[in-house]
């Protein structure tokens, strides 16, 4: 996808950029690149790719949430490596409010020099774990979005992931294409942590690039103060139905 049909593909979805915000994008890949040859943030480089595989992908939250462009919401990315999904969503939502969290400082460092690159205002940069950092007030149900697109199981994010999101928010998993088996492996944790599954939507990349999975969480409830548990108990124990 080049960069003149990503902006084509984001206006047939309503979504037209100005100037400011294309340029924000090349520079994002300017220095996405640049960067991930000294420190390993992608293994995808290749510029149509990244339009794709990474801008793209990270913005079809806003094709099935259309609050995201409208209302000022905040937003928590769990573990968001080269800023994805949050900093493309920022660029085109100028008015998010923006909290990155991610355990390593490196990327952390990275991530601040790019968002000063790109003139973003309202992102909060955060280095630590999502299991600690899910216990302490300053963070612990304090966001209306969050979002994760990692690779952990779905019963691993809802853990990491739903002590973040107050009560009457949302909790968007980016999935690839085993979401339904993952879904069911997480019911019992969802649940027990307070959320509510909504829906589940899928959507076909262009140019048979694969399939995305949405699943759609609701905050029906406060999150037990138990949970999250330890850093690295998550992985090693996911709840399950015993």
């Amino acid at each position: 996808m080049k960069p003149e049909e990503f902006f084509a593909a984001l206006s047939e979805k309503g979504i037209d950029l100005n100037d400011t915000q294309k340029k924000q994008f090349e520079t994002y890949f300017h220095e996405l690149v640049e960067t991930n040859k000294v420190m390993n943030l992608t293994t995808i480089t290749e510029k149509e790719q990244v339009y794709l595989k990474h801008f793209y992908d990270s913005l079809i939250l806003d094709f099935f949430d259309g609050a995201l462009i409208t209302d000022n919401i905040s937003i928590c990315d769990v573990g968001s490596g080269a800023g994805f999904p949050s900093i493309p969503l920022k660029i085109v939502n100028p008015n998010l409010k923006v909290t990155i969290i991610d355990s390593l400082n490196k990327r952390i460092n990275f991530l601040s020099g790019l968002v000063k690159k790109l003139g973003l205002d309202d992102v909060n940069l955060v280095h630590g774990r999502a299991e600690e950092l899910g216990q302490n007030k300053q963070y612990r149900e304090q966001f209306d979005l969050v979002t994760a697109r990692a690779v952990a199981s779905m019963t691993v994010l809802t853990e990491l992931c739903l002590p973040f999101v107050k009560k009457g928010g949302q909790f968007i998993a980016m999935k690839a294409e085993k979401a339904d088996d993952e879904l069911d492996a997480a019911t019992y944790a969802i649940t027990l942590l307070g959320g509510k599954v909504e829906k589940q939507d899928s959507f076909e990349l262009p140019n048979d690039a694969g399939l995305r999975n949405l699943i759609f969480v609701s905050k029906t409830k406060e999150t037990p103060n138990k949970y999250p548990r330890k850093p690295g108990t998550p992985s090693r124990k996911p709840l399950v139905k015993k």
